[in-house]
């Protein structure tokens, strides 16, 4: 089982060089930063910490994934994090290991569960993490108890999903699908750290209500149209 690696960053030039050096070598085959249209420097502090990296000039954290994926080649399980600091990569391991020994269909690595840096998520973006997890479980019967970044989900899995949001609506639709395809999910507590930086959405109220909007309306766009979706997903 290859397993892949895959960062969005956008200027991230301060964070993404420790990033790519704390991820566990012996646990991965490749490593791949997308260069989502930064001004800085994080293409080049990328490559010389020793991970491969493409540009995707299209903003947008889903665009930085969905060209993750394309550059993934024959990797078999496809591990997501976040290119600021705030993931520990040492965590990696357990994710992995859940989805291929527990066989589970999507491993979150849960920041509620987890130990999290005093800061590390303002109160607004807890409570709409709670609101958003809630609301999954109040509709689908699957209790997530975090939308975190850091994931891992086996390539197969994710094509059959059908992914469509370009945006911050990446990962709320990729837990959905896999409620609505009544895969077994799984939570491994990870710590979160404040990240190294300004954030882009959860640090202003202003990104953070987008952000929010975005969430709660792909969640029941997509119960709306769950049967459109299994059908879709389905073939």
């Amino acid at each position: 089982m290859k397993v892949v690696v895959i960062i969005p960053a956008l200027n991230e030039e301060s964070a993404i060089a420790g990033v790519v050096r704390a991820v566990p070598r012996e646990a991965v085959d490749r490593i791949i930063v997308v260069n989502n249209g930064s001004a800085d420097r994080t293409a080049e502090e990328a490559r010389n910490a020793g991970a491969q990296v493409v540009d995707e000039p299209v903003r947008g954290y889903g665009n930085a994934c969905w060209r993750g994926i394309a550059e993934a080649g024959d990797g078999d399980i496809l591990v997501f994090l976040d290119g600021d600091g705030s993931d520990d990569p040492r965590y990696l391991p357990c994710l992995v290991e859940s989805l291929t020994r527990d066989g589970c269909g999507l491993v979150i690595g849960s920041r509620t569960l987890g130990k999290r840096e005093k800061g590390a998520m303002p109160p607004h973006a807890v409570w709409g993490n709670r609101l958003a997890c809630g609301l999954i479980w109040l509709l689908w019967g699957i209790r997530f108890t975090d939308l975190g970044p850091f994931r891992a989900i086996r390539r197969a899995t994710l094509e059959a999903m059908r992914m469509e949001d370009r945006g911050y609506g990446w990962t709320v639709e990729m837990q959905v699908k896999a409620a609505i395809l009544g895969l077994r999910c799984h939570e491994i507590p990870v710590n979160y750290r404040r990240r190294i930086g300004s954030s882009k959405i959860s640090g202003t109220w202003r990104g953070s209500l987008k952000a929010g909007i975005k969430i709660i309306t792909m969640i029941f766009r997509l119960w709306l149209s769950q049967k459109k979706v299994r059908r879709s997903i389905h073939g």
